[in-house]
């Protein structure tokens, strides 16, 4: 299905191929990002990065198929919220969530990224486009507290200083991981 849903969204697929939920992959593609999901071991790097510990309150905005908080509630005991703008992916992210049986600790959210209320986030995933991330960047100034982490697969946050730039291979590439540190909030 992964692969299907790669091919799809390089748009080399034949049409007969692209159903059932080509409609639903390809409306997600034309908004802020596409649905790449991000490999494991990247999954893993990022949370080991981030510093993810029990307790913590872990964001992944444009959640996909919901392997990001899945893994943080699973290895850190972390709470989770996922924010995810394509129905198919919430409902997917939620049936997963359900049949693990860690409702009490992820939700999924159907909306937009951009509209999220981050203040409760101590660790905030992201794999978006560099212009994405540019657009988020006034709520997450505003809304993170001191000290909270940003972690961003592949596509920096332009203006940022990382606290630290991971580079790990995986699935025959590079992949680059930056983590930012909120500083404290200027008055």
């Amino acid at each position: 299905m992964r692969l299907t849903i790669a091919f799809l969204l390089l748009g080399v697929l034949p049409l007969a191929a692209q159903r059932p939920f080509s409609r639903s992959v390809r409306e997600h593609a034309q908004n802020l990002a596409p649905f790449v999901p991000s490999p494991q071991p990247i999954v893993d790097r990022m949370l080991d990065l981030a510093n993810v510990r029990s307790g913590d309150t872990v964001y992944d905005l444009g959640c996909g198929d919901g392997r990001v908080l899945i893994t943080a509630a699973q290895r850190y005991r972390a709470k989770g919220v996922g924010v995810e703008l394509s129905p198919y992916l919430v409902r997917s992210a939620t049936d997963t969530v359900k049949r693990l049986n860690l409702q009490d600790q992820i939700t999924i959210q159907q909306g937009d990224l951009r509209d999220v209320n981050l203040q409760s986030a101590d660790v905030v995933t992201i794999y978006l486009e560099t212009n994405t991330n540019e657009m988020l960047r006034p709520n997450l100034e505003k809304s993170l507290h001191a000290g909270a982490r940003v972690i961003s697969h592949d596509f920096e946050v332009r203006g940022w200083k990382p606290a630290k730039v991971d580079k790990i291979e995986s699935y025959n590439r590079s992949h680059t991981i930056y983590l930012y540190v909120m500083p404290p909030q200027k008055n």
